[in-house]
C-alpha cells in the first residue's frame, strides 16, 4: 500500500516538475546569421576506414575492418566500392575458428571476405525548404555544467536536398560454414553427401559418431534496388552562442539480391572427394539498410543494413553494422585563378 501511495504522488508532482522546467531563465529568443546554406556544394569523394564492423550471419557470424568509398557525380549520380575481411579467426571469424578446431574433413577453412562494388542513379534531384534543429552551446558549459543541463535547441530553416534514386551493383563474398548444421536443417544427414559410386560420407568413414564437417561457400551475386537521400549543408551563427552547424548525408536503401553464381566446395575426406549437390541454396534474397556520414574534410559515418542474403537454405539471415573512422571527404577541386603580370 505504500508504494501505490508513492507512484501516486511521484504521478502528481510530474505537472509541476514539467511546469518548472518550462520556466527555465535561459529559454529566451536567440537571433542568428545565416552562414551558408548550400546542400549542391557537398564533398564529392569520401574515403573512410571501417575500424569495427560486425555482422550476425547465419552462414558464419564475422566482425572485423573495412574500407569504404562513396563518388558523388555532380546531381546525376553517385557510386560506391566497399571492402571488408575479419581481423582473425578467434572469435572475430565463428565458423572458421570452430572448423580449424574441430572439423574432421580435409577442407581448408577460409577467411570471410566480403566485396562490393555499385551506383546510384538520381530519377530526381531536387531541392526543397525545411527545418533543423541546433543545439545552442557556448563554452562555459564545458564539463560537469554541460553534462548536468537539458541543452536548448533552436529550430532554423534551411534548404534540404532530396534525392530518389535506383541502385545497380554486383556482390562478391566467401566464408567457412557449418555443413553438418545445414544438413540437419534442411532434414539431411552425412550419407547425403555422396561419392561418384553412391557412398555417402558417414558410411565410408566407418566412425559410429557423427563427424564434424565444414566446408566454404563462394557467392557472386547482383543488387537492383532504389534509395532515398536527405542531404543538409548548412551552418548559421547565434548571437551570445557558438556557431550551429548541420552537414548530414543520411540515405536508405532497399535492395534485391540474386546470386547466379552459388557453391558449396565439395567435402574432401582422406583422398576422397564427396559432393555437397544435396544441400539446397537460395540464390533470391533482399536488403534494407541505412548510411550516414557528414560533410566535412575529417568526421566519421555509421551505416547498417539486415535481411535475408543468397546463401544455404535456411542459413541467410543476416544483420550488419559499420563504423568509418576516420572518413575523408574532398571536392576534388584543387584550381586557383591565375593572372599574368
Amino acid at each position: 500500500m505504500k508504494t501505490f501511495f508513492l507512484v501516486f504522488g511521484m504521478l502528481l508532482c510530474l505537472p509541476y516538475v514539467s511546469a518548472a522546467q518550462g520556466d527555465r531563465k535561459d529559454k529566451t529568443a536567440v537571433t542568428f546569421e545565416e552562414l551558408y546554406d548550400e546542400p549542391y556544394s557537398v564533398n564529392k569523394l569520401f574515403v573512410g576506414f571501417q575500424p569495427l564492423y560486425g555482422e550476425v550471419f547465419a552462414t558464419n557470424v564475422n566482425a572485423g575492418f573495412g574500407i569504404e568509398a562513396s563518388y558523388y557525380y555532380r546531381d546525376k549520380a553517385n557510386f560506391r566500392a566497399h571492402f571488408r575481411k575479419t581481423y582473425s579467426r578467434q572469435f572475430f571469424d565463428f565458423t572458421r575458428d570452430v572448423a580449424l578446431r574441430n572439423s574432421d574433413v580435409d577442407n581448408t577453412p577460409e577467411v570471410f571476405n566480403y566485396y562490393e562494388l555499385g551506383g546510384t542513379y538520381h530519377i530526381k534531384d531536387f531541392e526543397s525548404s525545411s527545418k533543423t534543429k541546433m543545439v545552442l552551446y557556448k563554452k562555459s558549459y564545458q564539463g560537469n555544467k554541460w553534462a548536468s543541463r537539458v541543452p536548448l535547441q533552436a529550430e532554423v530553416p534551411c534548404k534540404l536536398r532530396k534525392i530518389y534514386g535506383v541502385r545497380l551493383g554486383g556482390i562478391a563474398w566467401n566464408s567457412t560454414t557449418d555443413v553438418g548444421r545445414a544438413l540437419d536443417s534442411q532434414g539431411l544427414g552425412l550419407d547425403d553427401l555422396v561419392t561418384e559410386n553412391g557412398q555417402g560420407l558417414q558410411s565410408f568413414s566407418g566412425v559410429t559418431r557423427p563427424l564434424e564437417v565444414f566446408s566454404n561457400v563462394n557467392s557472386v551475386a547482383v543488387a537492383v534496388g532504389g534509395s532515398y537521400s536527405w542531404i543538409r549543408n548548412v551552418a548559421v551563427s547565434f548571437d551570445k552562442f557558438e556557431e550551429g552547424v548541420d552537414d548530414g548525408l543520411l540515405t536508405l536503401y532497399m535492395d534485391i539480391l540474386y546470386s547466379p553464381l552459388l557453391t558449396i566446395d565439395a567435402v574432401r575426406y582422406q583422398g576422397t572427394t564427396f559432393s555437397t549437390d544435396a544441400l539446397k541454396t537460395s540464390p533470391f534474397g533482399f536488403r534494407l539498410g541505412i548510411d550516414g556520414k557528414f560533410n566535412r574534410t575529417l568526421s566519421w559515418a555509421y551505416g547498417g543494413e539486415f535481411g535475408y542474403r543468397p546463401s544455404i537454405t535456411g542459413r541467410t539471415f543476416f544483420a550488419m553494422f559499420k563504423i568509418s573512422f576516420p572518413i575523408y571527404g574532398t571536392n576534388l577541386d584543387y584550381k586557383v585563378e591565375s593572372f599574368g603580370k
